[in-house]
C-alpha cells in the first residue's frame, strides 16, 4: 500500500465533477489497490473519509470509517442519495482544507445507494455523524467543499489562512 497525495484547497482539482466507476474495473487489482491505498491514507492523515476526487482520481467513489477503533471501513462506488429527512448542524473539517472547521446544515438522515468494494448493490439509512460524512464526501464528488457553504468573506479568509500555513511550513523546511 502507499500513502497518497490528499489535494488542498484552493487546487482547482478538487472542483472537477467525476465520472461514474464502471462497474466491470471494479474488481481489478488495481482499482482495488486504489482502494486500499485510499484507506492507508485517509487513516495516517487522520479523517473519517476520503473521496477519489481529493487524491486527483476524478472518479464517483469514497471511502469513509467513522469508527473509533478504525473496524469498519465503508466504501461507496456510484453513490446516490435516495432520500432525506430533517436538518442537523455539524462542526466539519476536511483533508483538503487542513486545520479549518466550521458548522455546516446538512441532512440528519439519508438513505443512499451504491455499490460496495466488490461491486455489490446496497443500500444504507445512515443519521448523524455517518450521514454527515456521506454527504460531505458525496459533494467532493460534485467539485463541492464544505467552505462553499461559508460567506465569501470566511472563504477567503480560509484561503489566505491556508496560503499562510504553506508559507510558513515551506520556510521551516
Amino acid at each position: 500500500m502507499a500513502l497518497l497525495p490528499i489535494l488542498e484547497f484552493p487546487d482547482p482539482r478538487l472542483r472537477t465533477q467525476a465520472a461514474s466507476v464502471d462497474p466491470v474495473r471494479i474488481p481489478s487489482p488495481d482499482f482495488q489497490r486504489l482502494i486500499d491505498d485510499m484507506f492507508e491514507s485517509m487513516y495516517e492523515a487522520p479523517g473519517i473519509g476520503l473521496a477519489a476526487s481529493q487524491v486527483d482520481v476524478h472518479q464517483r467513489f469514497m471511502v469513509i470509517d467513522v469508527s473509533e477503533d478504525k473496524s469498519r471501513p465503508l466504501v461507496f462506488i456510484n453513490p446516490e442519495i435516495t432520500a432525506r429527512n430533517g436538518d442537523q448542524v455539524y462542526q466539519e473539517g476536511c483533508l483538503s482544507v487542513p486545520g479549518i472547521f466550521a458548522d455546516v446544515t446538512r441532512s440528519n438522515e439519508i438513505t443512499v445507494r451504491a455499490l460496495d468494494r466488490n461491486g455489490q448493490s446496497f443500500e444504507m439509512h445512515a443519521d448523524g455523524l455517518l450521514a454527515v460524512c456521506i454527504q460531505h464526501e458525496m459533494d467532493h464528488l460534485v467539485g463541492k467543499l464544505f467552505v462553499d457553504y461559508l460567506s465569501p468573506l470566511k472563504r477567503e479568509m480560509v484561503r489566505k489562512k491556508l496560503a499562510k500555513q504553506r508559507r510558513l511550513a515551506g520556510d521551516a523546511a
